[in-house]
C-alpha cells in the first residue's frame, strides 16, 4: 500500500512539471508572435526619405503644364469653380474688396452714432449738472434765507425781550412812583373796618372768658358782632403781605402798614385783593363770612388785630 501510494504522488508531481513546461512554451510562443507583428506594423509607418528624393523628379515630370491646367479649367468652366464675385484680381497686387468698403462705411457711420450718443450724454450730463447746480444754488439761498430769518428772529426776539425789560423796568418805576409811602404813626389812627359792636376785647394782661371755648384765654385782637355778607374795608393804607388760612380765624388778610405795623382781618369771604397789591384807606377787602367753630357762641363776627413788630398793640387805643 505504501509503494502504491509514493507511485500515485510520484504521477501527479510529473504531470504537474508537464503542465508548467507546456504553459511556459505556450507563453514564449505567444510573447515572440506579438513582437514580429508589432515590428511590422512600425515598419509599414516608416517613411523612405531616399526614395521620394529619388522619386521626385518622376513626380514632377507627371504633373500637367500650367497650359493643360488652364484647358482643363476652360473646360469645366467657372460656375462650376467656388468663386467670389466680391474679389477681383488683376495682374497687379491690389485686390479691391467692396465689403472692406462696406465695412468701413458701417464702421464710420457706427462710430459716428456713438460719438454722436457721447455728445448727446456729454450734453446731457451737462445739463444734469447745471440743474444740480442750479438746485445746490437754490438750496444755498434757501439755507442763507433761513438763516438770515432765523437771525432776524433771534433779533425780534432780543428786541422783544429787551422792550419787555424796558417795559418791566417802566412798570416798576411806575409801580414805585405811584406805591404810596407806608409810614404809619400811632397818631395817625385807624378806621374801623366794620361797624359793630366789640364781642370779646383785647386783652393782653389777663386772661378773658370766651363763650364756645368754655375758658379764659388772652386776646391779642378784638372780635367785633357783625352782619354774615357785610363788606369789610381797610382800616388804613397799606400792602396785601398774606390771603391764607387759619383754622381758628379762617381766611385772613394780613397787611402791612409800615414802620414794622401790621394788621390782620379774620372771618372772611369772597377777598378781592392779592398779596403785593397796596390798599387805600376805606378799600374793600372782603366780606364776612359764618363764624369757625371756635367762634360758633360768638356769632358772626369779624376778627381784627393790630401788631408792632410782630407785638400785640390794643387796636381799640388806635380807632377813631
Amino acid at each position: 500500500m505504501a509503494r502504491r501510494n509514493r507511485n500515485g504522488v510520484r504521477k501527479e508531481r510529473l504531470i504537474m512539471l508537464a503542465s508548467s513546461v507546456l504553459v511556459l512554451t505556450a507563453l514564449t510562443v505567444t510573447g515572440v508572435f506579438v513582437q514580429r507583428s508589432n515590428r511590422a506594423e512600425k515598419e509599414d509607418y516608416v517613411v523612405d526619405f531616399e526614395a521620394i528624393e529619388q522619386g521626385g523628379n518622376t513626380v514632377a515630370e507627371s504633373l500637367m503644364s500650367g497650359e493643360e491646367l488652364d484647358t482643363l479649367f476652360a473646360e469645366v468652366g467657372t460656375d462650376d469653380l467656388d468663386y467670389d464675385p466680391s474679389f477681383q484680381e488683376a495682374n497687379s497686387q491690389k485686390v479691391e474688396n467692396t465689403d472692406d468698403k462696406s465695412d468701413s462705411t458701417t464702421k464710420s457711420e457706427k462710430t459716428k452714432d456713438v460719438s454722436e450718443e457721447t455728445e448727446e450724454k456729454s450734453e446731457e450730463k451737462s445739463d444734469e449738472e447745471k440743474k444740480e447746480n442750479s438746485k445746490t444754488e437754490v438750496s444755498d439761498k434757501t439755507k442763507q434765507k433761513t438763516e438770515d430769518e432765523e437771525e432776524e428772529g433771534m433779533f425780534d426776539e432780543s428786541v422783544d425781550t429787551a422792550l419787555n425789560a424796558g417795559e418791566m423796568e417802566t412798570a416798576e418805576a411806575i409801580s414805585t412812583t405811584v406805591q404810596p409811602s407806608l409810614d404809619f404813626k400811632e397818631e395817625d389812627g385807624l378806621v374801623w373796618p366794620i361797624v359793630g359792636d366789640v364781642l370779646i376785647n383785647y386783652s393782653m394782661d389777663k386772661t378773658i372768658y370766651f363763650p364756645t371755648l368754655q375758658q379764659y384765654k388772652y386776646n391779642p385782637g378784638i372780635v367785633i358782632a357783625a352782619a354774615q355778607g357785610a363788606s369789610i374795608s381797610a382800616a388804613a393804607d397799606g400792602r396785601v403781605t398774606t390771603v391764607g388760612y387759619d383754622p381758628v380765624i379762617g381766611n385772613t388778610v394780613v397787611m402791612d402798614l409800615g414802620n414794622g405795623y401790621e394788621l390782620t382781618y379774620g372771618q372772611l369771604e369772597n377777598i378781592t385783593v392779592s398779596e403785593g397789591s397796596y390798599v387805600n384807606v376805606g378799600d374793600g377787602i372782603g366780606t364776612v363770612a359764618s363764624p369757625t367753630k371756635y367762634y360758633s357762641m360768638e356769632g358772626t363776627n369779624v376778627y381784627f388785630k393790630l401788631t408792632k413788630d410782630g407785638e400785640p398793640v390794643n387796636p381799640m387805643s388806635q380807632l377813631h
